[in-house]
């Protein structure tokens, strides 16, 4: 099976425990006109209305356009919403496509397919390997991991410009095209800003949309941060393997995969907190609930909020995890609280229901939807009662590895990657199958 893109590879490094035990990879997910990509997820606001039945919406194997499964995809990664275009990072073919939702049609928005760093209109840029995507009003904007910048997409037109980033591997800071980045893989927004995890940097940079301004909202300026976990003052934070990240507008919360915490930082004042755990000190691999400040997780990776409860997909725990942003109590929002989740597929309760590596996370404001992604599954979760369920395969039993279309119970996926949608159906990247997968 391929791996495809840096930051899967950087993800891996992060979830060796994991990945001994199991396998598997990353994902993200976004949605419409709130897109908190790639890592983690936002709260769409209306309840979907799933029957589910699954279909193939668009790819095969290959990097040609189409529609629906005349279209080819190459390992097909971020994916952002909306509501009327999907728009997908395709990293392997260097190319951003677009699906439009009515018609299933695929077309490349932006890409020649060859590896560069053009600028230009649609099809004459050049990219490589393009990740994670936010959708800001009439544009989108993309971390590039192999180019070490962030495009700018206008949607209308497909003209590409670079916002941020010479290209060179560095942390300098400064206008636009003279800063520089180290592996820029995740993206969130709070409508003004940028929020991108910088992943060989070790920090979290702000960009200005106006005017590509780039900034080191933790770390010091122009310095590449080192490994650690030190709170306080934005200029003296670090971090370890940061994975997930979402915004609820006035704090940013990073999932620090490799220091087993939540970390917050406060967007105006760039002052980082450790939101679980002891401050500036590493935690222990663990399950504890109770007060955030003795609270564990096990390489905690997607994260999503309402602005109320933060949810954490706490992948090598094998559960759902919550934290009331108010207190910063922690739960099990499914398995028993202080105690590791037993590996399995069962639906029914939150306390009885088993995943095996949930991922990544969004929710439509009444359920939850997680990608199981090693039992090749996704799942719901009813927010008021925990209530879990299987929305594709067979309740209670690991979906087998595969590619079938149909009534959920019968569909099957294949290194599914991340979840999206645009509030009537639900989009997943399955990558090992080069698709583009639809529930409804």
């Amino acid at each position: 099976m391929r791996y495809p893109g840096v930051c899967l590879g950087i993800l891996f490094s992060c979830l060796a425990l994991l990945l001994a035990c199991s396998g598997g990879g990353g994902g993200g997910s976004a949605v419409p006109q709130n897109p908190d990509h790639l890592m983690g997820g936002s709260i769409q606001g209306t309840a979907l209305q799933l029957t589910p039945t699954v279909s193939t919406f668009a790819g095969t194997a290959g990097g040609t356009n189409g529609t629906g499964a005349a279209a080819r995809f190459n390992a097909p990664m971020g994916i952002a919403s909306d509501g009327t275009y999907l728009y997908v990072a395709d990293p392997t073919e260097n190319q951003i496509r677009r699906i439009e939702i009515s018609t299933g049609a695929v077309t490349t928005l932006a890409g020649t397919g060859a590896q560069g760093a053009l600028d230009g209109e649609g099809t004459a840029a050049t990219f490589s390997s393009p990740d994670g995507i936010a959708f800001v009003g009439a544009n989108l904007y993309v971390t590039e991991v192999g180019n070490n910048k962030i495009r700018k997409i206008v949607i209308a037109t497909g003209v590409v410009t670079t916002l941020a980033g010479s290209g060179e591997y560095g942390a300098a800071d400064g206008a636009g095209l003279t800063a520089t980045f180290n592996h820029p893989c995740g993206i969130t927004t709070d409508g003004t800003n940028l929020y991108v995890t910088d992943v060989y940097n070790y920090k979290i940079r702000q960009i200005v949309i106006a005017t590509g301004m780039v900034s080191s909202l933790t770390g010091t300026a122009n310095t590449p941060s080192t490994l650690g976990v030190s709170d306080g003052p934005g200029s003296g934070a670090t971090f370890n393997g940061v994975s997930g990240i979402t915004t609820d507008g006035t704090n940013l919360y990073v999932a620090d995969t490799g220091n087993q915490k939540i970390r917050k930082i406060v967007i105006a004042t760039g002052v980082v907190s450790s939101f679980t755990g002891a401050a500036s000190i590493a935690s222990t691999a663990g399950a504890v609930d109770g007060p955030s400040s003795g609270a564990t997780f096990n390489f905690p990776r997607g994260i999503t909020t309402d602005g109320t409860n933060l949810y954490v997909a706490d992948t090598s725990n094998f559960k759902i995890r919550m934290i009331v942003i108010a207190t910063g109590v922690v739960s099990s929002f499914t398995g028993t609280s202080d105690t590791v989740g037993t590996v399995g597929a069962m639906d029914g309760s939150a306390v009885s229901a088993t995943f095996a590596a949930p991922f990544d996370i969004t929710s439509d404001g009444t359920n939850l939807y997680i990608v199981d992604m090693n039992n090749d599954k996704i799942r719901k979760i009813v927010i008021a009662t925990g209530v879990v369920s299987s929305v594709t395969g067979t309740a209670d039993s690991r979906s087998a590895e595969g590619a079938a279309d149909g009534p959920g119970a019968m569909a099957t996926f294949n290194y599914p990657y991340g979840i999206t949608t645009d509030g009537t159906a639900l989009y997943v990247p399955d990558t090992g199958n080069d698709t583009i997968r639809k529930i409804q």
